[in-house]
C-alpha cells in the first residue's frame, strides 16, 4: 500500500508543547462510524457503555536520553530497547564515530561501552559499574520528549511529571503511552460510577514509535520490536468482557497492538510475554479490540496507518481534516480521539 495515502498537511501551530490542565480538560473527537462529535475527555463516561472494558498500558517512562563524549566527539544516545540487566539498544547521534569496544562518558559517573553496531542503525550499549541502570539514568538522563517537541524546547523538570500517566508503575518505556496522559482520578471515578471497567497490560514503548516511514510502500517498512506482557488475569478479563457482549476499548495504540499480538484467529486473547513488531495497516482484521482511544498522529506514520485500518483511510482523513480546522492540538501532549468502528 502506498505510504503517501496516509499523508496530510498539519500546521506547525497545531503541535502541542504542553498538556492541557487539568489533564481531562483536553478535547476529544469522537468518531463513531461516519459521525463526528466534538467532546472533552471528561465526557468519556457518557460516550461509553456499562460493561465496556478500558485497557491501559502501565509502562513507566525512564529518563532515557543521554549526552556524552568519546574523546573529542560528542555523542547523543536515546535508549529504546532493553536487552539485559545492563545492556540497551540505543539510537545514537554521531554513531559513525563509534566502534565496538569504545567507551562513552555520559557524566555524573555514568559510562557505557559499545558492544555492537547493528544493521538497523542502532548501537548496543553495556552500562559499566555496579549500580542499577535505572539509578544511573535518574542521575544523568533526561526525559526523552518526542522529536517534534524537543526540536522546539528542551525537556525540563515539569516533563518528569507531565510525561507519565497515572498508571505508570513498570519502568522500561522511552516514550509515554500518550492517550492515557488524559486520565485523572476524577475521570476514573466517573467511569466507575457508570459501570465502565478497566485493566492494565505492559508494553515498553520504544523510540522506534517516532521513526518516520521512509519506504514508499508499507510492505517495505520494518517495524522495531517492543517488549510486552499480558498476564493471565488480564487476558481472562478481556475474553470475559467480549463473551458477555461488551466492548474492549484499548487506551492507546500500544495497548491495542499488544492485544492484537496476543489474540488468536478466533478472537481469544492469550497470556503473552515477549517482543512484538506487529504492523497494522488497512486490510487487517481486528481480533481482540473493539475500539480505541488515542491522540492525533503524525502524517505517514505507522500509527496513522493503524487508526486508518480500524476506521477506514478516507474516514480518518476526514476526521483529521475536521480536527485541524477546529483547532485540535496534535501529538503526544495534544488532544484525544475516541474511535468506535
Amino acid at each position: 500500500m502506498r505510504v503517501d495515502l496516509f499523508d496530510f498537511d498539519l500546521p506547525a501551530d497545531r503541535i502541542a508543547l504542553r498538556p492541557a490542565t487539568p489533564r481531562d480538560a483536553a478535547r476529544m473527537l469522537v468518531v463513531r462510524g461516519d459521525v463526528l462529535a466534538d467532546r472533552a475527555v471528561s465526557d468519556l463516561p457518557n460516550e461509553l457503555r456499562a460493561g465496556d472494558l478500558l485497557v491501559f498500558n502501565d509502562t513507566r517512562v525512564i529518563p532515557a536520553q543521554l549526552e556524552g563524549t568519546r574523546g573529542e566527539a560528542r555523542i547523543g544516545a536515546t535508549l529504546h530497547k532493553r536487552e539485559g540487566p545492563r545492556r540497551w539498544q540505543a539510537f545514537v547521534r554521531n554513531a559513525k564515530r563509534l566502534k565496538a569496544g569504545d567507551r562513552i562518558l555520559f557524566g555524573e559517573g555514568v559510562e557505557a561501552e559499545v558492544a555492537d553496531k547493528l544493521d538497523t542503525g542502532a548501537v548496543t550499549l553495556d552500562f559499566l559499574g555496579d549500580e542499577p541502570v535505572e539509578i544511573l539514568l535518574e542521575r544523568a538522563g533526561r526525559m526523552p520528549l518526542p522529536p517534534y517537541i524537543a526540536q522546539r524546547r528542551p525537556a525540563d523538570a515539569q516533563d518528569r511529571a507531565d510525561y507519565q500517566t497515572m498508571f505508570a508503575t513498570r519502568e522500561g518505556a522511552v516514550a509515554a503511552p500518550t492517550a492515557a496522559l488524559h486520565f485523572t482520578d476524577r475521570l476514573m471515578a466517573g467511569l466507575a460510577a457508570r459501570g465502565i471497567e478497566h485493566t492494565t497490560l505492559t508494553l515498553h514503548v520504544g523510540a522506534g514509535t517516532f521513526l518516520p516511514v521512509k519506504a514508499d510502500d508499507t510492505d517495505d517498512h520494518r517495524m522495531h520490536a517492543e517488549w510486552g506482557r499480558i498476564d493471565a488475569a488480564t487476558a481472562a478479563r478481556i475474553n470475559a468482557t467480549r463473551a458477555a457482549g461488551n466492548r474492549v476499548i484499548a487506551v492507546g495504540t500500544t495497548s491495542l497492538r499488544l492485544i492484537e499480538s496476543a489474540a488468536a484467529e478466533d478472537g481469544q486473547v492469550h497470556p503473552f510475554e515477549g517482543d512484538t513488531a506487529i504492523f497494522i495497516t488497512p486490510g487487517y482484521r481486528f481480533r481482540g479490540s473493539d475500539g480505541l482511544m488515542t491522540n492525533f498522529h503524525l502524517p505517514k506514520s505507522t500509527l496513522f496507518m493503524l487508526v486508518s485500518a480500524l476506521m477506514g483511510t478516507d474516514r480518518m482523513q476526514a476526521a483529521y481534516a475536521h480536527a485541524i480546522a477546529e483547532g485540535y492540538r496534535f501529538y503526544s501532549y495534544g488532544d484525544g480521539s475516541l474511535l468506535l468502528p
